[in-house]
Protein backbone atom coordinates (compact mmCIF):
# COMPACT_ATOMS: atom_id res chain seq x y z
CA UNK A 1 0.00 0.00 0.00
CA UNK A 2 1.37 3.48 -0.88
CA UNK A 3 2.13 5.52 2.54
CA UNK A 4 0.17 8.94 2.60
CA UNK A 5 2.30 11.79 3.49
CA UNK A 6 0.70 13.80 6.66
CA UNK A 7 2.96 16.67 6.02
CA UNK A 8 0.35 18.68 4.21
CA UNK A 9 -2.07 18.62 6.76
CA UNK A 10 -0.15 19.41 9.76
CA UNK A 11 1.12 22.28 6.99
CA UNK A 12 -2.37 23.63 7.14
CA UNK A 13 -2.79 22.75 10.43
CA UNK A 14 0.11 25.37 11.43
CA UNK A 15 -0.84 27.71 9.20
CA UNK A 16 -4.73 28.03 10.48
CA UNK A 17 -3.24 27.83 13.85
CA UNK A 18 -1.44 31.07 12.76
CA UNK A 19 -3.93 32.75 11.26
CA UNK A 20 -6.31 32.27 14.30
CA UNK A 21 -3.31 33.45 16.43
CA UNK A 22 -3.06 36.45 14.45
CA UNK A 23 -7.20 37.16 14.18
CA UNK A 24 -6.59 36.90 18.16
CA UNK A 25 -3.81 39.10 18.80
CA UNK A 26 -5.52 41.84 16.57
CA UNK A 27 -8.78 41.38 18.34
CA UNK A 28 -6.66 42.22 21.66
CA UNK A 29 -5.03 45.13 20.05
CA UNK A 30 -8.74 46.23 19.31
CA UNK A 31 -10.12 46.30 22.32
CA UNK A 32 -7.13 47.88 24.06
CA UNK A 33 -6.96 50.70 22.20
CA UNK A 34 -10.82 51.42 23.06
CA UNK A 35 -9.84 50.76 26.97
CA UNK A 36 -6.80 53.05 26.08
CA UNK A 37 -4.96 50.39 28.03
CA UNK A 38 -1.80 51.57 30.08
CA UNK A 39 1.37 51.12 27.86
CA UNK A 40 -0.19 49.20 25.14
CA UNK A 41 0.83 52.10 22.55
CA UNK A 42 4.17 51.69 23.81
CA UNK A 43 4.64 48.24 23.25
CA UNK A 44 3.07 48.37 19.76
CA UNK A 45 5.49 51.30 18.95
CA UNK A 46 8.18 49.23 19.88
CA UNK A 47 6.58 46.26 18.19
CA UNK A 48 6.28 48.25 14.50
CA UNK A 49 8.43 51.43 14.88
CA UNK A 50 11.11 49.72 12.37
CA UNK A 51 8.95 48.55 9.44
CA UNK A 52 6.87 52.32 9.84
CA UNK A 53 9.36 54.56 9.57
CA UNK A 54 10.86 52.27 6.43
CA UNK A 55 7.47 52.40 4.59
CA UNK A 56 7.15 55.74 4.86
CA UNK A 57 10.97 56.35 4.26
CA UNK A 58 10.46 54.84 0.89
CA UNK A 59 6.81 56.42 0.26
CA UNK A 60 8.28 60.21 0.54
CA UNK A 61 11.73 59.60 -0.12
CA UNK A 62 12.79 62.38 2.47
CA UNK A 63 13.98 61.06 6.06
CA UNK A 64 12.86 64.44 7.41
CA UNK A 65 9.13 64.36 5.99
CA UNK A 66 8.68 60.61 6.89
CA UNK A 67 10.29 61.04 10.75
CA UNK A 68 7.67 64.05 10.91
CA UNK A 69 4.97 61.66 9.75
CA UNK A 70 6.09 58.89 11.98
CA UNK A 71 5.20 61.34 14.80
CA UNK A 72 1.91 62.14 13.64
CA UNK A 73 0.83 58.59 13.21
CA UNK A 74 1.03 57.34 16.60
CA UNK A 75 -0.51 60.67 17.75
CA UNK A 76 -3.17 59.19 15.00
CA UNK A 77 -3.33 55.83 16.63
CA UNK A 78 -3.50 57.58 20.04
CA UNK A 79 -6.51 59.46 19.14
CA UNK A 80 -8.64 57.20 16.88
CA UNK A 81 -7.41 53.79 17.90
CA UNK A 82 -11.00 53.15 19.37
CA UNK A 83 -11.43 53.24 15.44
CA UNK A 84 -9.53 49.65 15.39
CA UNK A 85 -12.08 47.08 15.11
CA UNK A 86 -9.31 44.07 14.84
CA UNK A 87 -10.89 42.32 11.87
CA UNK A 88 -7.80 43.27 9.85
CA UNK A 89 -4.07 42.95 10.89
CA UNK A 90 -3.30 46.01 12.90
CA UNK A 91 0.36 46.79 10.73
CA UNK A 92 -2.92 47.17 8.05
CA UNK A 93 -4.65 49.34 9.42
CA UNK A 94 -1.36 51.28 10.48
CA UNK A 95 0.45 51.00 7.26
CA UNK A 96 -3.42 53.23 5.99
CA UNK A 97 -3.35 55.97 8.51
CA UNK A 98 0.56 56.96 7.05
CA UNK A 99 -0.33 56.47 3.40
CA UNK A 100 -3.10 58.93 3.89
CA UNK A 101 -1.10 61.35 5.61
CA UNK A 102 1.39 61.14 3.18
CA UNK A 103 -1.38 61.90 1.20
CA UNK A 104 -2.35 64.62 2.88
CA UNK A 105 0.56 65.76 2.97
CA UNK A 106 1.45 65.80 -0.74
CA UNK A 107 -1.88 67.74 -1.26
CA UNK A 108 -0.86 70.53 0.94
CA UNK A 109 2.44 71.00 -1.25
CA UNK A 110 1.47 70.23 -4.49
CA UNK A 111 -2.34 69.70 -5.20
CA UNK A 112 -2.30 66.47 -5.85
CA UNK A 113 -2.45 62.67 -4.17
CA UNK A 114 -0.44 59.43 -4.81
CA UNK A 115 -3.05 58.27 -7.07
CA UNK A 116 -2.49 61.70 -8.91
CA UNK A 117 1.08 61.23 -9.60
CA UNK A 118 1.64 58.41 -11.85
CA UNK A 119 -0.57 59.26 -15.16
CA UNK A 120 1.41 55.98 -17.27
CA UNK A 121 -1.05 53.25 -17.92
CA UNK A 122 -1.48 52.08 -14.64
CA UNK A 123 -4.05 49.89 -15.80
CA UNK A 124 -5.78 46.14 -14.48
CA UNK A 125 -4.24 43.94 -17.42
CA UNK A 126 -2.19 41.64 -16.27
CA UNK A 127 1.61 41.64 -17.14
CA UNK A 128 3.00 38.87 -19.43
CA UNK A 129 4.52 36.81 -16.63
CA UNK A 130 3.37 35.37 -13.41
CA UNK A 131 5.07 35.39 -10.17
CA UNK A 132 5.23 31.27 -8.96
CA UNK A 133 4.41 30.50 -5.73
CA UNK A 134 8.39 30.03 -4.23
CA UNK A 135 10.25 31.24 -6.89
CA UNK A 136 12.57 33.51 -5.41
CA UNK A 137 11.45 37.23 -5.60
CA UNK A 138 14.32 39.78 -7.30
CA UNK A 139 15.03 41.00 -2.99
CA UNK A 140 15.43 37.44 -2.32
CA UNK A 141 18.13 37.01 -4.62
CA UNK A 142 19.51 40.37 -3.45
CA UNK A 143 19.82 39.17 0.19
CA UNK A 144 22.62 36.87 -0.32
CA UNK A 145 24.74 39.46 -1.60
CA UNK A 146 23.99 41.21 2.13
CA UNK A 147 23.42 44.93 0.76
CA UNK A 148 20.02 46.38 1.02
CA UNK A 149 21.28 49.75 0.35
CA UNK A 150 21.39 48.66 -3.17
CA UNK A 151 17.69 47.57 -2.90
CA UNK A 152 16.93 50.62 -1.14
CA UNK A 153 18.72 52.69 -3.79
CA UNK A 154 16.82 50.53 -6.88
CA UNK A 155 13.07 51.40 -5.09
CA UNK A 156 13.65 54.79 -4.93
CA UNK A 157 14.11 54.72 -8.47
CA UNK A 158 10.85 53.76 -9.00
CA UNK A 159 7.53 55.49 -8.96
CA UNK A 160 5.73 55.87 -5.91
CA UNK A 161 2.94 53.37 -6.89
CA UNK A 162 5.35 50.85 -7.80
CA UNK A 163 7.45 50.83 -5.05
CA UNK A 164 4.69 51.30 -2.26
CA UNK A 165 3.53 47.97 -3.72
CA UNK A 166 6.72 45.72 -3.62
CA UNK A 167 7.78 47.76 0.14
CA UNK A 168 4.31 46.79 1.18
CA UNK A 169 4.99 43.00 -0.36
CA UNK A 170 8.15 42.10 -0.06
CA UNK A 171 9.47 43.98 3.09
CA UNK A 172 6.44 44.16 5.34
CA UNK A 173 4.99 40.88 3.72
CA UNK A 174 1.68 41.88 3.27
CA UNK A 175 -0.60 40.24 1.47
CA UNK A 176 -2.08 41.23 -1.83
CA UNK A 177 -5.95 41.84 -0.27
CA UNK A 178 -4.36 43.64 2.59
CA UNK A 179 -2.41 45.65 0.19
CA UNK A 180 -5.42 46.16 -1.47
CA UNK A 181 -7.24 47.42 2.18
CA UNK A 182 -4.12 49.89 2.47
CA UNK A 183 -3.75 51.24 -0.98
CA UNK A 184 -7.56 51.52 -1.42
CA UNK A 185 -7.37 49.87 -4.80
CA UNK A 186 -8.81 46.80 -6.41
CA UNK A 187 -6.81 43.54 -6.66
CA UNK A 188 -6.42 43.59 -9.50
CA UNK A 189 -4.36 47.00 -9.76
CA UNK A 190 -2.48 45.90 -6.79
CA UNK A 191 -1.45 42.79 -9.27
CA UNK A 192 -0.90 45.32 -11.70
CA UNK A 193 1.58 47.32 -10.04
CA UNK A 194 3.24 44.32 -8.12
CA UNK A 195 3.86 42.53 -11.91
CA UNK A 196 5.17 46.05 -13.38
CA UNK A 197 7.19 47.19 -10.14
CA UNK A 198 9.27 43.76 -10.64
CA UNK A 199 9.26 44.12 -13.94
CA UNK A 200 11.28 47.86 -13.94
CA UNK A 201 13.43 46.51 -10.79
CA UNK A 202 14.59 43.53 -12.22
CA UNK A 203 16.67 45.03 -14.79
CA UNK A 204 18.16 47.37 -11.76
CA UNK A 205 19.05 45.23 -9.65
CA UNK A 206 20.53 42.92 -12.34
CA UNK A 207 23.11 46.19 -13.60
CA UNK A 208 23.60 46.69 -9.46
CA UNK A 209 24.08 42.87 -8.96
CA UNK A 210 26.86 43.05 -12.49
CA UNK A 211 28.68 46.19 -11.04
CA UNK A 212 29.33 44.36 -8.14
CA UNK A 213 30.88 41.00 -9.29
CA UNK A 214 33.25 43.23 -11.33
CA UNK A 215 34.18 45.14 -8.54
CA UNK A 216 35.11 42.18 -6.91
Amino acid sequence: MKAISIQPFFAQSAAASADEQARQESLAVAQGLKRREAGLLDELIVRYQHRLLRYLLFLTGNREMAEDLFQEVWMRVLVRGGQFNGQARFETWLFTIARNLVIDQRRKRTMSSLDELVECGDDDRPMSFEIADGEPTPFDRFASLEDRELVAAALLELDTLHREVLVLRFHEELSLEEIAKVTRAPLSTVKSRLYRGLAMIKPKLARSRARLQEAV
